[in-house]
């Protein structure tokens, strides 16, 4: 598999990745928020020993332990949705694994000991858990999973009992908000036991109308049903947003085009740009591509960029402390070096 921000997908694919999670814990092991800094560590070691045991392991794959980072370093590995803040909350104690093309993260001690991850462009569901449930295989072979036979896996939150499975994909839904429709999404997906959350998942905001669907319902229903009910729902949201975006072009087609390229005329142009407004500026962008009103641009540049203006990575980068000002600063520079191949 290649990390989402790479895969070639269809310009008219409103879907930018599909990502599984597994939890997973150790038997007679106290939760990642009881343990103390010492056994978390020895949790690491334990499942690093089971893990690197296979040779298919050994050179695709190394550990990064967060308690050797700076905060922006860990920041910047949650900016590309390789780990999330949890883990960063617990980092004196947590690490996690991960494979050269950064589209495996196996997190350990978040808030279960293992949170098996993996991460892929388009919808891709059905591929992206066959992957991930070969390296669980892996590690149940090695490790005494906490594993209850009616129950199913145990796990420190009641809502991931059962298979532990939690499935979601990214999409790119302007028109849908624009028309204040995803109120009403949200509402028809919690009766069908899914949720919407913002880019970063949970407690973010839908900025640059970008929004996460996942399940919410984990015990009962076995990992086929659970990837079969969420790809048939982002199916029905993509037919969604596509009439909404026909309706839109059919009445305001002036209107769209204008908003597109005034977009891009910032983003060429301004000498400071702050992250929302980026996000937002390049949401509109990425419409006129998968619409296909913007052909000097690929998908695969505006997916980098989506990472690359974080806070976080632009100081990364930089190698310096920056403050908001010199962010906006660099992210305008950025950001400018990278379309200007489009002609307006």
């Amino acid at each position: 598999m290649k990390s989402w921000i790479e895969t070639e997908t269809k310009n008219d694919d409103v879907v930018l990745s599909s990502r599984i999670r597994l939890a997973r814990n150790l038997k007679n092991a106290p939760f990642p928020n009881k343990l103390n800094e010492d056994e978390g560590k020895d949790i690491v070691k334990t499942v690093e020993e089971a893990f690197y045991s296979s040779p298919y392991t050994e050179e695709k794959f190394k550990t990064i332990y967060l308690w050797q980072n700076d905060e922006v370093t860990n920041q910047a590995y949650f900016e590309r949705h390789l780990i999330s803040k949890k883990l960063i909350s617990n980092g004196k104690e947590s690490a996690f694994i991960l494979d050269n093309d950064e589209t495996i993260s196996i997190m350990v001690n978040e808030e279960d000991h293992l949170r098996l991850q993996t991460i892929t462009g388009g919808l891709n569901l059905k591929e992206a858990f066959d992957y991930i449930n070969k390296l669980d295989d892996l590690l149940e072979e090695k490790l005494d999973y906490a594993f209850d036979e009616k129950l199913g896996y145990l796990t420190s939150c009641p809502t991931n009992l059962g298979t532990g499975l939690r499935a979601s994909v990214m999409v790119h839904l302007p028109a849908l908000t624009v028309n204040n429709e995803i109120v009403g999404l949200l509402n028809a997906l919690t009766q069908v036991g899914m949720t919407i959350r913002g880019l970063y998942g949970e407690g973010s905001k839908g900025e640059g109308n970008l929004y996460q669907i996942s399940n919410q319902i984990t015990l009962g229903l076995n990992e086929e049903e659970i990837l079969t009910n969420l790809t048939g729902v982002i199916n029905q949201i993509i037919n969604r947003e596509n009439l909404a975006r026909g309706r839109m072009i059919s009445k305001s087609r002036y209107e769209i085009e204008d908003k597109i390229y005034r977009s891009i005329g910032i983003l060429k142009s301004a000498v400071m740009l702050r992250s929302k407004e980026t996000l937002n500026l390049l949401s509109n962008v990425r419409l006129g591509v998968e619409m296909g009103i913007i052909k000097d641009i690929d998908k695969n540049t505006l997916n980098k960029l989506l990472v690359d203006i974080q806070p976080a990575t632009l100081q990364k980068v930089s190698g310096d402390m920056l403050f908001d000002k010199q962010k906006n600063l660099n992210r305008a520079v950025l950001v400018k070096e990278r379309l200007k191949n489009i002609q307006l």
